[in-house]
């Protein structure tokens, strides 16, 4: 990992109320992973560096959760935007498809982007191949990501599992995956 900072960006996926203990959706250790993403956003906003959360909503017929002025929509508060923090509205699991946050990217100057968020089987995946596949260097934490269980041909997969078997996809060819400690101790000051 590089010691510098210039030209590097926090996202912040989807860490939306409807994944956490009580929600529509609840997400494997979303909590744990909220805290983490805490620690990251704070890293970066002590740096003034660039920070983009990302908010999913939910347009397709028969969506049951993220569903438009849903409490359950809203950013989760351990992670709730500043103002001046730019939020990039999404509505498919690809954080760069028909957003502005390609455009938002270039504007900063960002060519390095440290991932944070949920689901890392979904929306996290999807948006890092895709800002790979643009020329980003990508670091994921994969403390501050949270995932799911999935079943698949009658065979039944842990959420730790599907979140590292993702991870360990990711970090062979996309990203640079590491936790959060790690980061702030390799890149701070």
């Amino acid at each position: 990992m590089e010691k510098t900072l210039e030209n590097t960006a926090l996202l912040l996926i989807d860490i939306q109320n409807d994944y956490f203990p009580g929600g529509r959706f609840e997400l494997d250790r979303s909590d744990a992973a909220a805290v983490q993403a805490r620690a990251a956003l704070d890293f970066f906003r002590e740096r003034n560096l660039p920070v983009i959360h990302v908010q999913h909503i939910s347009m397709q017929p028969g969506a049951t959760f993220f569903l438009p002025g849903t409490p359950g929509a809203e950013i989760h508060p351990r992670v709730e935007p500043r103002p001046g923090e730019a939020v990039v509205l999404k509505h498919f699991p690809n954080s760069f498809r028909e957003t502005d946050l390609q455009e938002r990217l270039r504007a900063l100057g960002v060519k390095r982007l440290v991932v944070t968020g949920m689901m890392t089987l979904m929306c996290v995946d999807a948006t890092v191949r895709a800002a790979a596949d643009l020329g980003y260097a990508v670091t994921v934490l994969h403390d501050a990501c949270a995932a799911r269980s999935l079943e698949h041909n009658g065979q039944s997969v842990p959420a730790p599992q599907v979140h590292a078997a993702f991870l360990a996809a990711l970090g062979m060819a996309y990203a640079q995956v590491v936790s959060t400690a790690d980061f702030v101790a390799q890149a701070g000051d």
